[in-house]
């Protein structure tokens, strides 16, 4: 070869490795001087360098503008990148390190998508938790979504643009797992205000649904002992799995969270047990005519009087005592004042609504989760650590959120947000979800803030990583929430399409 046609050989071969992010690699250079050149556009974090992250960003450019060469070049690169990135997570802790990502109708732009995907790549996340169901709407095709809820992408023309799918093969072939992001009980504001759908949503002894108890209007939660919701949760959840996402998470498995003195609930009318499917059930769990009776007087009432319970006595006598599921009956009770007796059912008849209650979200969690186990795809439940602790002498959090009772065949993903100006808290809250946990329950903390600035009082992610790799060796995955937290402006510009 002639010295002339070598050279633009070189060139273009030169212009290739600093692509790579090899700028300074000559074309006589050893092959493992060339290795520690590519391996050092990582840092600890398994975050590219900024050569590295410019060089892929023109590539792209290039790509989408429909230049052969650079398309060619951008998948080599994103090739590079990929295995580069799960040698990282290889070697440095954490093993597994996620971002939440909320995605919205410009993201659907020519090359947007891939822009996303490769910050949330340069920025070392080998995991991807893709919200596909939120706020009333399901990152679903229009003319493919048969479900109550409307498609978040009503753009016209893009009709059958699967979004979904479309993200988890462009994330695979950067190196992500793509968990689906699903809200559980909180079914959203169209499904709520749907006149078919009523029966269907939970409601309080007052008479209310969540739309009407929360104070930003937007948040309505379904009864899970209802069947039409149950029907309609499946039937989406089933559309999710059908795009055969690496995970499933499921948030808002609880009820709605109150403010000031509606955020304990510490009477039967503070439950959310009155819509007629959640009544029923609870009427089922009545063992006789005596339990069934005194069931339904304290729902109605809110309470039964002593007149109450001698009068199912009275009228029910060959039944002998009260009975329900649960009820452990104690060998003296025949013999009991009824006064005494009294005062004993109603303590009892408190701690079974409210069990009855959780209950409904532990069916609610355990039906979601069989659907995505039955295919080996990983489901995982999204909780506060605070949303199961009592308070008080016989009260509890509104949200009643029992994941306590979650089963360990699940991932637990607890949303570490405590905030008191460094990582304490944080770590006290981690600590507290360890204690409950069945032994070899993967435990995957979801840490809020940014990845290097403090915010509010919260310590940068930065922080909060150190402090629980130094007091949680054994977990080796977090999860980091959200992308907008870390990419705000951006987030902005792609919510009102100013990218």
């Amino acid at each position: 070869m002639t010295q002339a046609r070598q050279q633009p050989w070189r060139h273009r071969l030169q212009a290739f490795c600093l692509a790579l992010g090899l700028g300074g690699l000559s074309l006589g250079i050893d092959p493992l001087t060339a290795q520690a050149q590519v391996n050092n556009q990582l840092d600890e974090y398994c975050r590219l360098n900024a050569g590295a992250i410019a060089a892929k960003d023109q590539r792209r450019a290039a790509a989408i503008q429909g230049d052969r060469s650079a398309q060619a070049e951008y998948q080599a690169l994103l090739q590079q990148h990929k295995d580069q990135l799960q040698r990282c997570r290889q070697t440095y802790w954490p093993r597994h390190q996620a971002m939440w990502l909320r995605v919205y109708p410009c993201d659907t732009k020519a090359g947007m998508i891939e822009r996303i995907l490769d910050d949330i790549v340069n920025k070392g996340y080998d995991q991807l938790y893709l919200e596909v169901f939120a706020d009333s709407q399901a990152l679903l095709p229009k003319n493919q979504n048969n479900t109550p809820w409307p498609s978040r992408i009503q753009t016209p023309g893009l009709e059958n643009r699967d979004v979904m799918a479309e993200i988890i093969e462009k994330g695979r072939a950067r190196g992500l797992e793509v968990y689906a992001w699903l809200f559980g009980m909180n079914y959203g504001y169209v499904y709520g205000n749907r006149g078919d759908r009523q029966s269907a949503m939970a409601r309080n002894g007052y008479g209310e649904t969540s739309l009407d108890f929360v104070q930003d209007g937007a948040q309505a939660f379904a009864d899970p002992y209802n069947a039409i919701a149950q029907a309609d949760y499946k039937n989406l959840v089933n559309q999710m799995l059908q795009r055969q996402p690496d995970g499933i998470l499921f948030d808002y498995i609880r009820y709605p969270r109150g403010t000031g003195a509606r955020s304990v609930a510490a009477s039967v009318a503070d439950l959310w047990i009155y819509s007629p499917a959640s009544a029923q059930a609870l009427y089922d769990r009545a063992e006789n005519r005596q339990g069934l009776t005194l069931i339904e007087k304290y729902l109605r009432q809110g309470n039964i009087t002593v007149g109450d319970v001698a009068a199912v006595l009275a009228q029910y006598p060959e039944e002998g005592t009260p009975r329900w599921q649960g009820r452990k009956i104690l060998g003296d009770e025949a013999d009991l004042d009824v006064n005494v007796l009294h005062q004993r059912l109603v303590a009892e008849l408190w701690y079974l609504t409210v069990s009855h209650a959780a209950q409904g979200v532990v069916d609610f969690v355990n039906s979601a989760a069989a659907q995505a186990q039955s295919r080996n795809i990983p489901a995982g439940a999204v909780f506060f650590p605070g949303g199961n602790q009592p308070v008080g002498q016989r009260g509890f959090d509104s949200r009643l959120q029992p994941w306590d009772k979650f089963p360990g065949s699940m991932e637990w993903h607890p949303m570490a947000y405590a905030v008191c100006g460094n990582s304490s808290c944080i770590v006290d809250e981690i600590n507290r979800v360890r204690q409950f946990a069945p032994a070899g329950t993967k435990i995957i903390p979801a840490l809020a803030g940014d990845w290097n600035r403090a915010q509010d009082n919260r310590p940068s992610l930065k922080d909060q990583m150190a402090a629980i790799k130094a007091s949680f060796p054994d977990i080796t995955q977090v999860s980091h929430f959200a992308y907008s937290w870390q990419e705000p402006q951006f987030d902005n510009d792609r919510k009102f399409c100013r990218v």
